[in-house]
């Protein structure tokens, strides 16, 4: 049986203004994608939906079935994992298509947290509820993911020996490949001084190593059979996830490990190293991520992850081209589905000027949460 595989890819314009709503971003990229594939929608039989975490009003749901035209779906489901979540959608869909409980599959997130009258980051900073731990969080000033990265940062540096200078690595890699990408959000040139000229928004995170929030929608469409999307198949050669339920309150480390397994995972089931990987998409809400992945997935050939980045074995021209369309940093933050779009775009040589030459396979990674959450996905041209 021909192997499960990505054959239909749209994605909407990424806007830094409040417009359409998570519906209709959602019903445009849907319909690119089922276009792309040589489907009408009519024959999609299994959707499979993700959004942003928290209670908001115009979160995408298992509604966008019917708001969306589909009819007669033999797999409907919401799926939440965080910043994990686009990657276990594609799992989903990958079995079902394999065991023929569906035949072809779409795998959608939008999102629209830009609001007019209201800051880039404020629908993320309430995300997630007063109740509990989030609660003694906001009591604490501790108001959304920048302050508690912060604290991880923080932390990973002491355990790593990490510097600020490996964060500035990082945030001028991504944008020298988000100039090379037209649908970057942020495309301007930033050096060294440009960085370090940055507002710092919780130390040591400035607001160049936070990703930009945009409004946006990414889908694709899932089959096995061969007859569907010929000639610009993305194969799904291995998947791994990994849990590692964190327990902050515990003693030792409790913000790092156990990651490596998804990756590990990934490759064993492709029959593939890391050396086999031609680029490396990887979920960066923040600057520090990168780093920290591609120290915990060992993707740094034995270098210290900002060694690695620095001798620009990251960016273009180097062993391991990552997050080759700006990443969420520069690109666009869509969360996982950010990692994925560049993975297809690079492995069906749509890349233009940030094209990786000659790439045939992905990596592409997630995380959910402070890092409690992992996932991974090894994709490959199709012959």
């Amino acid at each position: 049986m021909t192997a499960p595989a990505i054959v239909g890819f749209g994605m909407t314009e990424m806007s830094l203004k409040p417009g359409a709503s998570p519906l209709e971003l959602a019903c445009t990229a849907t319909r690119s994608a089922v276009n792309d594939a040589g489907l009408e929608l009519c024959d999609i039989d299994g959707l499979l939906v993700g959004s942003s975490q928290g209670i908001r009003p115009d979160r995408l749901g298992v509604a966008f079935a019917s708001q969306g035209g589909f009819a007669d779906l033999r797999l409907l489901e919401h799926v939440e994992i965080k910043g994990a979540t686009s990657i276990a959608m594609i799992q989903h869909a990958r079995i079902a298509v394999a065991s023929r409980a569906a035949r072809a599959v779409v795998c959608v997130f939008a999102d629209a947290p830009l609001v007019a009258g209201r800051a880039a980051g404020s629908t993320y900073a309430h995300s997630g509820g007063h109740s509990g731990a989030r609660g003694l969080e906001r009591a604490s000033g501790v108001l959304g993911s920048v302050p508690t990265y912060a604290l991880l940062t923080n932390r990973w540096m002491h355990t790593s020996g990490g510097s600020a200078d490996d964060l500035c690595a990082v945030a001028t890699t991504t944008r020298d490949w988000a100039q090379r990408n037209p649908d970057a959000v942020v495309r301007s040139p930033l050096d060294r001084d440009g960085y370090y000229a940055s507002p710092m928004i919780a130390d040591p995170l400035r607001r160049l190593d936070c990703a930009r929030p945009v409004n946006g929608a990414v889908a694709v469409v899932v089959a096995t059979d061969p007859a569907i999307g010929a000639g610009s198949r993305v194969t799904i050669r291995g998947a791994g996830r990994d849990h590692p339920v964190r327990h902050r309150r515990s003693g030792g480390e409790s913000w790092f490990g156990g990651g490596r397994r998804a990756v590990d995972d990934a490759l064993a089931e492709a029959g593939m190293t890391r050396a086999d990987l031609d680029t490396a998409q990887l979920y960066d809400p923040f600057s520090a991520v990168t780093l920290m992945l591609l120290e915990e997935y060992d993707l740094a050939r034995g270098a210290r992850a900002g060694d690695f980045v620095r001798a620009g074995e990251t960016g273009p021209g180097g062993v391991l081209p990552t997050n080759t369309g700006g990443g969420q940093l520069s690109g666009f933050y869509l969360q996982g589905m950010t990692p994925l779009s560049e993975a297809v775009v690079q492995l069906r040589g749509h890349g233009g000027e940030r094209q990786v030459d000659g790439a045939t396979t992905a990596l592409v990674g997630g995380i959910g949460g402070r890092i409690d959450h992992h996932a991974a996905l090894v994709l490959e041209r199709a012959a």
